[in-house]
């Protein structure tokens, strides 16, 4: 008679304890690679977000006094302290539309945390998730003017957070931010 081989029943319960230890161990590297990946999303989404807004931003802040037929009857850039306005003459008809691009108006709403956008239908949202929205008006010289007509420079930041806050990040409530500030000089305020 052959003898039968196979596992004890201690050689099977030993098997199985190191076995869910190493799939614990496992669980426990997803689990922070994975919470790793989710606050990297949130980053890159919080920078795109804002690099985005003020790429356009700085595009139609550019274009800020645009007067093809040299009639001259605006000023481009209205120094405010609550909103950002800038008015261009883009179709070249020598009178800004109020209702179109040629007169738009940038203002944070602290509320919503968000940028809006105003091109006469009302306030829209431009940028969302903003911690802070800042716009100062510079001169030739680059010092603080505030006098639209003397507006030669506009300084731009935006702080823009994270959507969701980060229990593990102690600052800030748990919302990371990224700041991006950029001086525009639209070539048109000289004229």
């Amino acid at each position: 008679m052959t003898k039968v081989k196979g596992f004890s029943l201690v050689e099977l319960l030993i098997a199985t304890a190191v076995g869910l230890v190493v799939l614990a161990s496992m669980y426990g590297v997803f689990t922070i690679q994975n919470k790793a990946l989710g606050d990297q999303e949130e980053i890159v989404a919080m920078k795109q977000s804002v690099r985005a807004g003020m790429d356009m931003l700085v595009r139609e802040v550019g274009m800020a006094g645009y007067d093809p037929a040299f009639i001259n009857t605006f000023i481009g850039v209205t120094v405010s302290a609550s909103q950002h306005q800038i008015q261009a003459d883009l179709d070249g008809n020598g009178a800004i539309d109020a209702n179109s691009r040629e007169n738009i108006i940038y203002a944070f709403d602290s509320t919503n945390k968000r940028i809006t956008r105003n091109i006469g239908a009302g306030d829209q949202p431009f940028v969302e998730n903003v911690e802070a929205f800042a716009f100062e008006y510079l001169d030739n010289t680059g010092n603080a003017t505030a006098a639209s007509a003397n507006v030669r420079q506009i300084r731009i930041t935006i702080t823009g957070r994270t959507a969701k806050p980060d229990p593990s990040y102690s600052a800030n409530g748990g919302y990371r931010t990224y700041s991006l500030t950029s001086v525009v000089r639209p070539q048109n305020l000289a004229f």
